[in-house]
Order: structure tokens, then sequence, then C-alpha cells
């Protein structure tokens, strides 16, 4: 597959709807924004989206980043409350190196925990490596965010190691932990593996 950043991509299931991120998804997300900062606690510094001015900053950034071709936001719509849930995104997309990362990844606080996560990671996971073609995804996290590291772990990811202090918080430094699935793990087992807890 050609992979065209320019290009509108949807991917679904029963249960979720990713679609490309837009300018105007702040209507959409604004409720998170504004109810529920916590969401961002462990994003490194200006990654957040805690507020309004933060949040038109965060879909800018998105955005460009695309433009840029290195990142392909979604927006992430839960089919069976019929709401917005939330946001992913690839990024350090390289097709030179054929690899990318899954991530900038949240959903408001009643789309946690329901099942949608492993959707919309198991839909990440299929184009990343049936359409995109890519040889390995890696999924960072705050080393310290037990639930997301627990999550991608549920999925089959696999730790590799710790990067000491390499990401600015609002109150310090993080340690990020880093995880990856590769092409042949995600035939051999963990798409079935992911398939069955959906």
């Amino acid at each position: 597959m050609n992979f065209d950043f320019n290009k509108e991509y949807i991917l679904e299931d029963e249960y979720v709807l990713l679609r490309s991120m837009k300018a105007t998804d702040d209507v959409h997300l604004r409720v998170f924004s504004l109810n529920e900062p916590e969401l961002w606690k462990y994003s490194p510094i200006n990654a957040g989206a805690a507020g309004i001015e933060n949040l038109n900053r965060y879909i800018a950034t998105a955005l460009s980043s695309r433009e840029n071709k290195i990142h392909y936001p979604f927006i992430v719509f839960d089919k069976k409350k019929n709401e917005y849930a939330g946001s992913t995104r690839f990024y350090d997309i390289s097709f030179l190196h054929k690899s990318t990362s899954i991530g900038s990844t949240w959903y408001g606080k009643d789309f946690q925990g329901t099942g949608l996560n492993k959707h919309c990671k198991f839909l990440l996971l299929q184009f990343a490596f049936e359409e995109m073609k890519m040889e390995r995804v890696q999924f960072e996290a705050d080393n310290t965010n037990e639930r997301s590291i627990a999550a991608m772990k549920s999925i089959g990811c696999m730790v590799e190691g710790v990067l000491r202090s390499n990401k600015t918080m609002e109150n310090g430094r993080r340690d990020t932990i880093v995880l990856s699935i590769l092409k042949n793990e995600w035939f051999d087992h963990l798409k079935e593996n992911l398939k069955q807890k959906l």
C-alpha cells in the first residue's frame, strides 16, 4: 500500500470508529478538555489538551505533524455509546525503516475499562502491519503510569526497556518505558490472541 498522508482514513469495527482528525474536532473533544484535565496527567509538557487553549494547540500540532508526514492523528468514536471518546495516532512514522509508534492515546473516563481501547489497538495494529506494511510498532508511556503499561502488556506488547529522564513534564522530568510488537509476532499469535479478547 502507498500510505497517503493527505487521504482521509477510516478504521472501524462494530464497536468503534477511528477517522482522520480535523480542525473542527475541537467541538467533539471540548467536553474532556474542560471537565477531565487529569486525562493528561502523564503527558509531557505541551502534549496535553486540558483547557481550550491547550486543546486548540493540541489539534493544531497534530494536524501540522500530519502535514509534515510524521504523525497521522485520529478521533475515536464509540459506536455503542454513539459518542466521541477521545483520540489516538500513529507517530514517528518511518517507511524507510518500516516502523511507527502508536500513542498520544486518551479516552474520557466513561470510555476507560470498557474494551474500547482493545478495539482501537486491534484496528491500528492491523492497519500498521497489514496495510502500511510495518515491521515494528512501538509504544511509550510514563514509567509510573501503571494503568497504561498494563493495557499495553494486555495486548501483547513486549517491554524493551526504560529511557531515563527523557521527557520534560509540567513538574519535572519523567522516565519513559518502551514496548513494542514485531510483524512476525502479530501474524504468529498476537492478532488471534487480541481478536479473542475483543
